[in-house]
């Protein structure tokens, strides 16, 4: 009789553990927030894009290496 117990307990534990991880993987997960980009604009055809991938010279920025190279030479 107290076999069938330990059984019951051991069975009951594992579809309780069982269905804690199912419910874990279900959850999607939160994309990285960071800040708001700052954008700026290309001072040779004015078009915005983040300032990360702008391209900077002498306190501008600029879109490509062309519109660079034009403004600079």
């Amino acid at each position: 009789m107290k076999y069938l117990l330990v059984l019951a307990v051991v069975w009951i534990g594992y579809h309780l553990w069982r269905k804690q991880r199912i419910a874990d993987q279900a959850k999607p997960e939160a994309p990285a927030r960071s800040g708001p980009m700052v954008m700026v604009a290309c001072a040779h055809c004015g078009t915005h894009l983040p300032q990360t991938e702008a391209l900077a010279h002498g306190g501008r920025f600029y879109c490509g290496p062309e519109h660079r190279d034009r403004h600079v030479g």
